[in-house]
């Protein structure tokens, strides 16, 4: 049976989605709570799989598969979203609110097929509650989608199927099931998405900003992916392997992604991003302000190295240290919300690449600076990091970036949203940066009472949505834009299931987190 921990997972997932679809009703409603259902069958057998060893991928341990809180995230997203665009008339992007609804709950489900198919025995029931759940999604799409947004479900459905073998195979132990359904079922949509967009670019959809997105993202998967299979055949940490990749990264780089984004953006890639940096003195001074955070967090790191002697027993930072980053995330982002959106967008995509870039290095030791990052980064690994690369970090800033690159600004009047909608900016600020921080710090240094089956506390828990109401009260204060409209019930609703699901879930909660926060705020 499945334990109480995953229970009350799964129980604070199906109040998240009843919430949602209590307040937008329609036909993929029912899709989602069908989908709900099988997913919470579907995961109680993927858990008996992997606690037998039995799965076809190495996945990482000390966690649960996790498939029904993953499985609900994206069509949770695409049907906000529809509601949002059809309130706000946007025809386009309430159709395409649609396709991200049905492309999560297809893939979602193909996922939950994978996982009956390679349980022995073959479980009946659960197999009929998929089969049951998988005709009425296919039955809404048939009545809801045009031949080409069916079309561009199939094409996001085939990449998810090709990516998931590749980069299961080749990161063992990196993902659950449900965070490889999140990771690589985004990556997916954004690939299809490039190709879509580079197509149709006479058309002129779009804003510059989205395309820098889209392409950096999809340009450092290609670059992992071309030197995984490289090196391969050759050894990566010699002189000669490293030199090689600083020179394929240039390439690569200059020949391949910067022409691809001069098509789309129709101008000079690296001219439009200087003269968007420094367009204006704000942006200048927030510049400068990130660099300086960027220097502390670089001095944490060397200042609790510098700590580590060969003699000391303790090889891993605390909590509490871990948590540093968090705070000084929270210093980077909310100055960013709250004076200029644009720019932390753009600045979030490069800090993105970045580290991506520098995981590769240290991953594949290319010189001089690979086997330096992985002694000053082995101090920071728990057991979330399991696999062969770091990726807590890399979680945070999607965290704490991907609210903001998933407002709906197209369908939101002048770039803002009434109600709790006006918080989607800050659900990364809110759930991770406040809510999960001052939920570790209290709840590791003075918590007591713990919740059943887990190693959180009520304390810690408790504690952690007062801070997000305090962290609401004083947006309101420093932010003119965001007006509740008195929609504070849902608010505090919305912040302790959140806060819940932080106690209970074993999923990299840095990336969980925001999503579900924003679901909530955009319903």
């Amino acid at each position: 049976m499945l334990n109480k921990p995953v229970l009350v997972e799964s129980l604070i997932v199906f109040i998240i989605v009843l919430c949602v679809h209590a307040v937008v009703w329609d036909r993929y409603s029912w899709c989602a709570v069908a989908l709900a259902v099988q997913a919470f069958y579907v995961q109680f057998k993927w858990d008996r799989l992997l606690q037998l060893g039995g799965a076809v991928f190495q996945f990482r341990t000390a966690a649960n598969s996790g498939l029904l809180p993953a499985s609900m995230v994206i069509p949770l997203l695409g049907v906000a979203m529809k509601e949002r665009c059809k309130s706000a008339g946007i025809v386009y992007f309430e159709r395409f609110g649609i396709v991200v609804a049905s492309t999560g709950m297809l893939v979602a489900l193909f996922l939950s097929v994978i996982a009956v198919g390679i349980t022995k025995p073959v479980p009946t029931n659960t197999c009929i509650l998929t089969g049951v759940a998988g005709s009425i999604i296919i039955y809404t799409m048939k009545h809801s989608l045009t031949v080409s947004e069916v079309i561009e479900v199939l094409e996001v459905l085939l990449i998810f199927v090709y990516l998931s073998m590749i980069l299961l195979y080749l990161l063992p132990r990196c993902f659950t099931p449900g965070e490889a359904l999140l990771v690589l079922g985004g990556i997916s949509f954004v690939l299809n998405q490039l190709i879509k967009r580079s197509l149709n670019v006479i058309e002129g959809r779009g804003d510059p900003i989205d395309f820098f997105l889209l392409v950096a993202v999809v340009g450092v998967v290609l670059l992992g992916l071309f030197f995984t299979v490289l090196f391969i055949f050759m050894d990566s940490g010699t002189w000669i392997s490293s030199m090689f990749f600083h020179m394929m990264t240039a390439v690569l780089g200059l020949g391949v992604i910067m022409p691809w984004l001069y098509r789309l953006i129709q101008r000079n890639p690296l001219f439009w991003l200087l003269q968007f940096l420094f367009q204006t003195q704000t942006r200048v001074y927030l510049l400068v302000y990130w660099t300086f955070l960027a220097a502390s967090a670089c001095g944490v790191v060397f200042y609790q190295n510098a700590k580590r002697s060969s003699e000391s027993k303790k090889h891993q930072a605390s909590t509490i240290t871990r948590k540093y980053f968090h705070f000084i995330v929270v210093a980077t982002y909310v100055p960013g919300l709250i004076y200029d959106r644009q720019l932390l967008y753009v600045a979030a995509v490069l800090c993105l690449a970045v580290f991506i870039f520098l995981e590769y290095i240290r991953y594949f030791r290319i010189k001089p600076f690979g086997q330096t990052l992985r002694h000053l980064l082995s101090l920071f690994l728990d057991e979330r990091d399991s696999g062969p690369l770091i990726l807590t970090h890399i979680y945070l800033l999607l965290g704490m970036s991907l609210p903001v690159w998933l407002f709906p600004r197209s369908c939101a009047p002048k770039g803002t949203l009434s109600g709790a909608g006006a918080l989607v900016p800050y659900s990364g600020v809110l759930a991770v940066g406040v809510g999960d921080t001052i939920a570790s710090v209290f709840g590791s240094t003075m918590g007591e009472i713990k919740w059943p089956g887990t190693k959180k506390t009520f304390e810690g828990t408790i504690t952690a949505i007062f801070a997000q109401i305090i962290a609401v009260a004083l947006i309101l204060i420093f932010d003119s834009s965001v007006n509740l409209n008195s929609s504070y019930a849902w608010i505090l609703a919305s912040v302790s299931l959140v806060s819940l699901l932080e106690a209970y879930t074993t999923q990299i909660d840095n990336l969980l987190l925001p999503l579900y926060l924003q679901i909530m705020f955009m319903a």
